[in-house]
């Protein structure tokens, strides 16, 4: 197994400050900044921020944000979680995270998804019904907007190009950029056919049942002559000092944030039995001890054949004193005893 690279990852959810007071917007992001200053410091490896377009999640552009971080950080690697390359121009999507790449001295990466959310559609003006037509064509015209060479392309979302160059330049390499996947196996596909690497969004179930899109990700990247990629997977959780301490700050939270997405869109609330089962050693969330945490990860990396993990700590309102908390936890403890059990 190649060295396994650890990440963070936050929506910028709207937080609650310790008297339990909802944060504003933009203290929200102030403190996101702050949350990866420490993680730099810490010396984790990535920091991923996303984007939404809704009043619960603070931040709608990412590389905004994260060219904020890159003035304050020195070695992190600074990526979204995920760019809605469906509603987003993705020639502006290269020239934004190129230039972040300029500022934080070849430090950027960007991960391009469909979106778990559909608010951006009607406020930037696409047709849903284009859902599928609009990412096929948008990566398409990415990945040739990507390249630094004349480009040429036509579809049906937009006038065609001839030659057209795009910039700034990354130096000395290509823009490094993911797939970010939910489940779905057209996409994994697509990703090997682009020679992208996958980013697979794991927020419920086993985690393991993941090893027929890793499997089928290998077999379509040698069907198409393509060269073995890196494999990530993003999952919530929560850390603290024991497992019940763990369970007892993290289902007040977690419970009702995934409880709302589920209303939304159909489901029934989460209910405690289910969400212990996900904080079970055979479920999504990594929830537990720092030991409990890092055998978790190890389990997944070593299952799925990860290069990368990301661990989304922000979910729900949980007061940016215990996010800060989770991640000190996950750079001091969580990771050194994750790398123990690998090396092992």
């Amino acid at each position: 197994m190649t060295t396994l690279k650890f990440g963070l990852d936050t929506f910028g959810d709207v937080t609650h400050d310790d008297n339990g007071q909802p944060q504003s917007h933009a203290q929200v992001i102030r403190n996101v900044v702050e949350q990866a200053v420490l993680a730099d410091q810490l010396g984790i490896d990535a920091f991923g921020v996303g984007e939404h377009h809704r009043p619960d999640f603070a931040v709608s552009a990412p590389d905004v944000v994260l060219a904020g971080i890159a003035t304050s950080t020195k070695t992190i690697t600074l990526g979204s979680a995920v760019t809605v390359l469906s509603s987003d121009d993705p020639i502006r999507v290269v020239q934004r995270f190129s230039t972040l790449d300029a500022l934080s001295n070849g430090r950027a990466e960007v991960t391009l998804g469909r979106g778990s959310f559909i608010e951006s559609f009607e406020l930037f003006g696409h047709d849903l019904d284009q859902y599928e037509t609009l990412f096929n064509e948008n990566l398409e015209l990415f990945v040739k907007a990507r390249s630094q060479k004349p480009m040429s392309w036509s579809g049906t979302t937009r006038k065609p190009l001839n030659g057209a160059m795009v910039y700034p330049h990354t130096e000395g390499r290509l823009l490094p950029t993911w797939v970010g996947v939910g489940g779905t196996p057209q996409s994994t596909i697509r990703a090997a056919q682009y020679e992208l690497p996958v980013m697979f969004a794991i927020i419920g179930g086993d985690p393991l049942h993941f090893t027929g899109l890793r499997d089928l990700y290998s077999k379509a990247l040698d069907k198409f002559g393509k060269q073995p990629q890196p494999v990530g997977a993003h999952l919530p959780g929560y850390i603290a000092e024991s497992d019940e301490q763990a369970i007892e700050e993290a289902w007040p939270y977690i419970g009702p944030y995934f409880s709302q997405i589920a209303q939304e869109r159909g489901g029934v609330p989460m209910t405690k039995q289910s969400f212990m089962a996900q904080a079970s050693p055979q479920g999504a969330y990594m929830i537990g001890s720092p030991q409990t945490v890092a055998k978790k990860i190890v389990r997944v990396a070593s299952g799925l054949g990860l290069s990368r993990i990301d661990f989304k700590y922000a979910n729900g309102h949980i007061p940016h004193s215990k996010l800060m908390k989770n991640i000190e936890l996950y750079g001091t403890k969580v990771i050194p005893l994750a790398n123990e059990m690998l090396a092992d």
